[in-house]
């Protein structure tokens, strides 16, 4: 008994000391969550100062990775087309599942379906010369080109006739552009295939 009571005394003489935040842990092990909440919630909260200190920083960060991509090649032009085509609007949200869905979809046909159901009903032309982008601005005009051509899949008359004639010959450099485009699209998000190609692109 004495031996035993004496290893305890020395395992806790050897047990580092972790501050009272972690004592504050330990103690509230298995406490209700209806009991700690309150009290957590209160200390999360940041006084005025410290609201407006964080709003600024956030401010300053969001600009200075702004101003840093559109300064940085593709990676810029990427940028642009996504601050032109948010998610917030219609066409936004075409461009990202045709960027998304084109990934996974293995025949040209189906990638030219694909294509001309999300671009035939965007509204490409209220983009035309918003952005300060030359690049993004011209990409806007494709997108309006291309839309009009791929709307008259199944409309009748003479020029809707003549305007599919000149889609499906097109169809081919659609996609390839769409293609290239979803290219530097994930370029933008993902770094590499493996952690070191990303540890490499990223120095």
């Amino acid at each position: 008994m004495t031996t035993h009571a004496t290893r305890n005394v020395a395992d806790d003489r050897s047990t580092p000391s972790h501050g009272p935040l972690r004592a504050a842990i330990a103690a509230a092990t298995r406490s209700p969550e209806p009991e700690l909440l309150p009290g957590l919630l209160e200390s999360a909260r940041l006084d005025l100062a410290q609201s407006d200190a964080a709003h600024a920083l956030a401010l300053r960060l969001a600009r200075g990775v702004r101003e840093r991509s559109l300064a940085s090649g593709r990676a810029g032009l990427v940028q642009g087309l996504l601050q032109e085509f948010a998610l917030s609007s219609q066409e936004g949200v075409a461009l990202m599942c045709l960027a998304e869905a084109l990934l996974r979809v293995p025949d040209a046909a189906t990638r030219d379906a694909l294509i001309r159901d999300k671009l035939a009903s965007g509204d490409w032309e209220s983009h035309l010369g918003r952005s300060p982008s030359l690049f993004v601005n011209a990409a806007s005009w494709g997108l309006l080109i291309t839309g009009r051509l791929v709307a008259t899949h199944s409309e009748g008359g003479l020029g809707s006739a003549l305007a599919r004639i000149v889609g499906r010959g097109g169809e081919p450099l659609i996609r390839k552009g769409v293609d290239m485009a979803m290219r530097m699209m994930g370029e933008q998000f993902v770094t590499g295939r493996d952690i070191a190609e990303a540890l490499a692109r990223a120095r």
